[in-house]
């Protein structure tokens, strides 16, 4: 049986760590989770609007992620089907898709995602995808998104937020460590080795 492609290891350097690299797989990063309790007492949230499933705000989206996020390993290369695969999933609410508009242009948004309480955790709102499109950079429009975010989030009844960063992320992981966020654990990614040896 071959080895897996991808592995997320929440124990780093325990068992599962070792189990990864037996299998032949190799370290690719580190991805911080980091949570915050909710409502967040902010005024500089950005005016944002909800995403309109169906409309030119799909490929205006696709747009604006695939530039904004052009060496991303997870989040490139986004297509259509891609977009309409998680718009089809239970978590999927187009109100907490939030969208920055700079006057006919799609700038920026703050996609976010509602977990259930589970045996490990509480309910939780996520801030799942985040991005300017890089014709904005330097504005400050990515603290504003967050906080929309956030507050959509509190507005629908959540009380914790969380969300992931790479750990080489150091502009985010600043931003977000100003906005009060911390970080409850680390999970390291391994992939298939691309070549030889």
């Amino acid at each position: 049986m071959a080895a897996p492609r991808r592995r997320v290891v929440s124990d780093p350097d325990g068992e599962d760590d070792a189990r990864a690299r037996a299998e032949g797989l190799t370290e690719t990063r580190d991805v911080f989770q980091m949570r915050r309790p909710l409502p967040i007492d902010a005024a500089d949230i950005a005016a944002t609007r909800p995403f309109v499933p169906g409309s030119a705000d799909e490929s205006a989206w696709i747009d604006v992620n695939n530039r904004a996020f052009a060496t991303h390993p997870d989040q490139s290369d986004m297509t259509l089907d891609r977009l309409h695969a998680d718009m089809a999933t239970d978590w999927f609410d187009p109100d907490g898709f939030r969208l920055l508009d700079r006057g006919e242009r799609l700038a920026g948004f703050c996609w976010t995602k509602r977990h259930p309480e589970s045996s490990d955790d509480p309910p939780m709102g996520e801030i799942y995808v985040i991005g300017v499109d890089p014709d904005f950079h330097g504005l400050g429009l990515g603290r504003g998104l967050v906080i929309a975010g956030l507050d959509w989030l509190a507005d629908v009844g959540e009380t914790v937020a969380m969300l992931y960063v790479d750990a080489t992320n150091t502009p985010a992981r600043r931003l977000y460590d100003r906005l009060g966020f911390v970080v409850h654990h680390v999970d390291r990614v391994y992939d298939a080795r691309s070549g030889p040896g």
